[in-house]
């Protein structure tokens, strides 16, 4: 018998419309059951998520697990309603799983069930929290965890997302970025506010990731050229740590860059921030004031959420009452009320800091001061028996006046409500394992000399001669420090304090170099001064310093 191509291609067709008809009725099925529908052909299955129940239960039950994030599964059935599904559900939920049910079409489970042939053999399902734990110890250096990543197959996403945020965890970074590039995909880590490359991997790889990402985050696979923000929660010995996925179309592909908001970054107490004594006493007496406004400004990333969330904490007091208003919130806080900018529902900054004040709270942190309806309910707040903490985006301290002023603040009621004034930024430190040192050239002892010369009584000094030797990094680095030379962050700051001369001059809504002049004979130490004593303390180096505040 011979096959003729129109015969040939008209049985492609029925083959295609069949196709259609069973999707269709998958999605009338989810339809009606409320459920969301799913067509596997776009979506990537996890083997190893796929073991959690053994194949023939699996095909019994016209079921499959495709992704499994810790304690989260997604699983994918032909009809919820299925005595052997609800039974195998009713399984998972009791050992502690939470579910998320997608209807598929019986051509979507087969395509699944393929996978088993490719599930790790070993029948034994780690849960997440354990997974990272161990994987976080065996990760030792940059080209471990390179290797580790370039020896799992594609197939293995959930084992090689945890690898990514295992390797996160381990080296202390601040953020993962994933980025698609002409023929590979590039893999970084923001340590110490450094970007430094770890890994490329195929398409492959990343498309799967890609899904897995979604998923865990609650977005849209199947939605690529617009930009998507989610978040998913992992367990590491106990503790939640939240990480705050953003995924934007590019060139060669989606970018996703994911934030590690791990509570650790922020369980530093005030005296590990970085301030000197003398700062250090100004901070505390300003906390104990119980009404007016403390404002930290610098750039994104210069540690003002840090900062202010160890203001909150050391705060935090039975008889003291917290509300904060965050966009987003950020990391969590017991004992603090915390509430959650939600723009489209009208919960914005100024909203939100208005029904907050009829809350009755001591203390308020109010996330970012952006406009003058919230900058006027801050004050008036401030005014009226409230401490309030908030940020603004200036490049010192003293520019925090006239930057309120131009928001629409009166001058004549800014310095009854200003306490006080933070300026800062983070600049890494020397890594204590590798660090070398060096003696002081002429040039800069000279310039540091009159540096010191120039600081207000108060400030401690350190000791300086022409012998002084001051901390190098080391070229090749070490393992602690990832080959870098520096390992951890300190800030330096810039504190602005209201003085009666300084309250008289704001009146008059005076240029910022008048407040500047004013606030240095008051004895204001600058971040760059404070950078100076850091420097001679064998903290940080100048390099460090300049590229944060720029010359001395």
């Amino acid at each position: 018998m011979v096959v003729t191509f129109e015969e040939e291609k008209q049985k492609k067709r029925l083959e295609q419309l069949r196709w259609l008809e069973e999707e269709n009725r998958a999605r009338i099925t989810a339809q009606k059951s409320g459920l969301p529908y799913l067509d596997l052909s776009a979506v990537p299955v996890d083997a190893e998520a796929l073991i959690t129940i053994e194949e023939a239960r699996a095909r019994t039950a016209e079921l499959a697990i495709i992704q499994k994030s810790y304690k989260v599964l997604r699983i994918a059935v032909k009809d919820h309603a299925n005595q052997e599904t609800a039974k195998i559900l009713e399984e998972l939920k009791q050992k502690g799983y939470q579910i998320s049910l997608f209807v598929v079409s019986s051509r979507s489970l087969e395509k699944a069930w393929e996978q088993y042939k490719t599930a790790p053999k070993a029948a034994k399902v780690i849960t997440g929290k354990i997974e990272i734990s161990e994987l976080k110890k065996e990760i030792e250096t940059f080209e471990g965890l390179r290797t580790k990543i370039e020896t799992l197959p594609p197939t293995q996403t959930s084992a090689i997302a945890e690898i990514l945020l295992a390797g996160g965890l381990k080296f202390d970074a601040s953020d993962i970025h994933i980025e698609p590039e002409t023929d590979k995909v590039r893999l970084r880590y923001r340590i110490d506010g450094i970007l430094q490359d770890i890994s490329f991997f195929s398409f492959k790889i990343f498309n799967s990731l890609l899904s897995r990402i979604k998923l865990l985050s609650g977005l849209k696979i199947n939605i690529h050229d617009i930009a998507q923000d989610g978040r998913f929660t992992i367990l590491l010995d106990q503790t939640e740590i939240e990480i705050r996925v953003s995924i934007i179309p590019g060139a060669y592909g989606e970018s996703i860059v994911m934030r590690i908001l791990n509570p650790a970054a922020i369980s530093v107490g005030i005296e590990q921030l970085g301030f000197r004594e003398d700062d250090n006493q100004i901070v505390s007496e300003q906390l104990e004031r119980p009404n007016g406004m403390i404002l930290n400004t610098g750039p994104t990333g210069s540690g003002k959420t840090t900062t202010l969330y160890a203001f909150l904490k050391k705060m935090n007091e039975p008889g003291i009452k917290i509300i904060t208003i965050e966009d987003p919130i950020e990391y969590h806080i017991k004992g603090i009320t915390q509430t959650q900018v939600e723009a489209e529902k009208g919960y914005t900054f100024a909203n939100g800091l208005r029904s907050i004040v009829r809350q009755d709270p001591d203390v308020i942190l109010v996330g970012e001061i952006r406009d003058q309806e919230t900058a006027e309910i801050a004050v008036h707040a401030a005014l009226t028996g409230h401490l309030v903490f908030s940020t603004l985006h200036t490049n010192d301290a003293p520019g925090a006046i006239p930057r309120l002023i131009d928001i629409g603040v009166k001058p004549n009621i800014l310095p009854s409500s200003l306490n006080l004034v933070i300026a800062q930024r983070l600049i890494r430190k020397v890594c204590a394992s590798c660090g070398q040192k060096e003696k002081i050239s002429p040039e800069l002892f000279e310039k540091f000399k009159t540096t010191l010369a120039g600081l207000p009584k108060r400030v401690k000094k350190p000791e300086l001669s022409s012998n002084t030797t001051l901390a190098k990094p080391a070229a090749a680095g070490c393992d602690k420090c990832h080959q870098t030379g520096y390992k951890g962050r300190v800030g330096i700051f810039e504190l602005f304090i209201m003085t009666p001369e300084m309250e008289k001059l704001i009146i008059t809504s005076p240029p910022e170099s008048e407040i500047q002049n004013l606030a240095r004979k008051a004895g204001m130490v600058t971040m760059a001064e404070d950078g100076v004593i850091k420097i001679i303390q064998g903290i940080t180096t100048l390099e460090e310093v300049e590229d944060a505040v720029g010359s001395i």
